[in-house]
């Protein structure tokens, strides 16, 4: 078998088979695995014969995705029509504005430039779409009048608490926690991702795995904010719920089955009697419904159609259903939801209430005096058996699972277990169920993280039933995704991050600040060579914090709380944590040294002085926004998720005071107090920037 051969079918197939790791070394793909990710593309090559006929597929499924039915350009410049049309030839453009133009194609094959916005481009009978993206997405100044250094606080949404709440954080909780971190003078608010889990599966709640990134949790919303409590305590009462709400409410963690049960049937109750609701209401879930369209109708009907087959004995995955239903556009499946609509208007009933119970929150943000408000994280996949997967098969690829190569934080690197978008699938759909999501997303906040914004560019993708190190990194097509993300972001006015953690390529960061996408900065993560960069040198192209939800908070990183989960856990024999908690007591000291030259911190200080240091310096950085934990902001010592460990209860702590008084606490009311200083005084004096 020719290797030249191979390694000219990993390039057609947008295999990377050399790259830069984690520690800076040259990598570079061995053939087994390579020959492993090729057959889980459907691109076989074990021998000669499937070599040639693979080769020769990939080259024709590249060709048809370059002519798909969506143009993606740079708008206010020519567009570049060579490849579809001839010079000389003349079409017709109807502007996203209404207005119908008819243009040339010139010599070189260009057509005049037009603005900002989707638009139909026809030449007889040949039709396109034309994307017609900004440079940039919308910047923080732009966004907030002009101020250029603002904070915020990054929160979990299930861990709210407030009286009444049933035992999980929901959308009142947090409007509760929006107002008063508005009052302290915060600008944003990020939170955890609301996507749309499986109500047939409540034990599947890491909202990183979700069945929709298009959808939302309706297990969030707080249905008296739409509906009145009126109705709410009326259905707690017809259905006995009174008292198990309470039980799980006074528990420390959330016991997420049980509340799940809990909800679910609240939320049947509700929608019972939602025809004596007042007509205003009933009629803007009928437009709710219409505006959703088939990705909303189709969410619901494998919500549905999830449970009846796991009723059935078939289990709750599609690709283990029978044929008929395995397809959302077969016959029997539309049957199916002719003869189950109630069971479909349910299900989108919980979603308008959850849409417009996050939507009442942002716009209590802005009217509360936030430049952002919410920001909302888009997880990097769906769990490939949920209603994404099953709905968007054609753009996505089914054999293999998103994770990431052995690096710093896991040597042995991560499978994910979500789906990945398939490149190819996406050019020869239009992009649809990229724009979709990002819609989605988009329009529920004032800003949206991207998690693992890497994945714009490449992915590391894992055969089916093979372990991390035998995946490779996949190409995306990252000029086309960072356009539409301009485009939409302009087109929702909406502040985009991208968490860029982890194996970064060269070169993307730069790209990404070009586009006016913040990057991540984390305090824990900024030494390098027992050296931590003066506050003034960091980047003002990205956000800076002091974690994320898989770190230490800092209290707990100060004090070695997370290697002491991993002892615990036995994912770390005790010579292991001993030479661990060696290695961050020179860390602590580096942290100590920077935070001692800025004046902040005094030798021999505690804990809580170190925290409230570690704050202090973060807004004393160029950082344009800068976002605290909760869990940082409280002191607390234990973080939200500990990846990989089966002891500690990841998604599951829950604080003990209620939202809206957490941050009127002495300390906490403090910290945000000096960090709204630091960041006025930055405000005042840019200078070094």
């Amino acid at each position: 078998m020719s290797t030249r051969q191979l390694f000219q079918l990993a390039e057609e197939a947008g295999v990377l088979c050399h790259w830069t790791d984690a520690h800076g070394h040259s990598a570079s793909l061995d053939e087994r695995a390579l020959l492993g990710v090729l057959k889980a593309l459907q691109l076989p090559a074990d021998t000669p014969a499937q070599l040639d006929a693979s080769l020769a597929r990939a080259r024709q499924l590249r060709q048809e995705a370059e002519h798909g039915p969506l143009l993606i350009c740079n708008a206010e410049q020519p567009i570049d029509v060579r490849s579809r049309l001839g010079p000389g030839s003349h079409c017709q453009v109807l502007r996203e504005d209404g207005h119908a133009i008819t243009l040339q194609v010139d010599r070189h094959g260009y057509l005049p430039a037009l603005p900002c916005g989707y638009h139909q481009l026809s030449c007889g009978e040949q039709q396109w779409q034309l994307a017609c993206a900004p440079p940039a997405c919308p910047s923080i100044p732009e966004l907030t009048g002009g101020r250029r250094h603002i904070w915020g606080i990054a929160a979990q949404v299930y861990s709210l608490r407030r009286t009444g709440d049933g035992g999980l954080g929901d959308t009142a909780a947090l409007q509760d926690l929006v107002l008063s971190a508005a009052d302290k003078g915060a600008d944003a608010l990020a939170i955890s991702p609301l996507h749309a889990m499986f109500s047939c599966r409540p034990e599947h709640y890491s909202p990183y795995s979700p069945s929709s990134r298009s959808l939302l949790n309706i297990l969030h919303a707080a249905p008296a904010q739409i509906l009145g409590a009126e109705a709410v305590q009326r259905a707690l009462r017809e259905c006995q719920l009174g008292a198990l709400a309470q039980t799980l409410e006074q528990q420390e963690l959330i016991d997420w089955p049980a509340v799940s049960a809990l909800r679910l049937q609240l939320l049947r109750q509700l929608h019972a009697h939602f025809a004596e609701a007042p007509v205003t209401l009933r009629e803007d879930f009928q437009r709710f419904r219409h505006d959703g369209g088939e990705s909303l109708q189709l969410h619901c009907c494998h919500e549905a159609l999830q449970r009846h087959m796991l009723d059935a004995g078939h289990g709750d995955d599609w690709h283990h259903w029978p044929a008929p239903w395995g397809q959302p556009d077969s016959p029997a499946v539309r049957r199916f939801a002719e003869e189950q609509a109630a069971e479909l208007e349910f299900h989108a009933f919980g979603q308008w209430l959850a849409a417009r119970c996050l939507a009442q929150v942002q716009q209590q943000a802005r009217s509360a005096g936030m430049g952002i408000g919410l920001i909302s994280d888009m997880a990097i996949g769906a769990d490939p058996s949920g209603s994404f997967g099953w709905a968007c098969q054609q753009q996505l690829l089914s054999q293999v699972s998103i994770g990431a190569p052995p690096d710093l934080l896991n040597q042995d690197g991560q499978d994910w277990g979500v789906a990945a978008f398939s490149p190819l699938g996406l050019k020869r759909n239009g992009y649809s169920a990229f724009i979709a999501m990002l819609r989605a997303n988009l329009g529920q906040a004032g800003g949206v993280r991207i998690d693992h914004v890497m994945g714009l560019q490449r992915l590391w993708i894992i055969p089916d039933g093979a372990s991390p190190q035998a995946g490779a990194y996949l190409n995306y097509p990252l000029d086309d995704l960072l356009r539409l993300l301009a485009l939409e972001s302009w087109r929702h006015r909406t502040l985009i991050i991208g968490e860029d953690l982890g194996t970064v390529p060269a070169g993307l960061q730069a790209l990404l600040a070009e586009r006016n996408i913040l990057g991540m900065r984390v305090l824990l993560f900024e030494q390098e060579d027992g050296h931590m960069p003066a506050a003034h040198k960091w980047s003002a192209q990205a956000l800076a914090t002091t974690g994320t939800h898989d770190l230490p908070t800092l209290s707990g990183w100060l004090d070695s709380r997370d290697i002491d989960w991993r002892l615990r856990a036995n994912e770390r024999s005790p010579e292991q944590a001993r030479h661990d908690r060696q290695v961050r007591d020179e860390q602590v000291s580096v942290l100590d040294a920077a935070l001692q030259s800025e004046g902040l911190l005094d030798e021999n200080a505690g804990i809580a002085e170190q925290l409230d240091a570690g704050i202090r310096f973060l807004g004393r950085t160029p950082a344009p926004l800068v976002l605290v934990p909760l869990e940082d902001v409280m002191g607390s010592e234990e973080q939200p998720n500990l990846p990989g460990s089966a002891v500690h209860p990841n998604w599951r702590r829950r604080w003990p005071q209620p939202a809206a008084d957490m941050l009127d606490a002495e300390l906490p009311r403090q910290r945000l107090q000096h960090l709204q200083q630091e960041r006025q005084g930055r405000e005042r004096n840019p200078s070094d920037e």
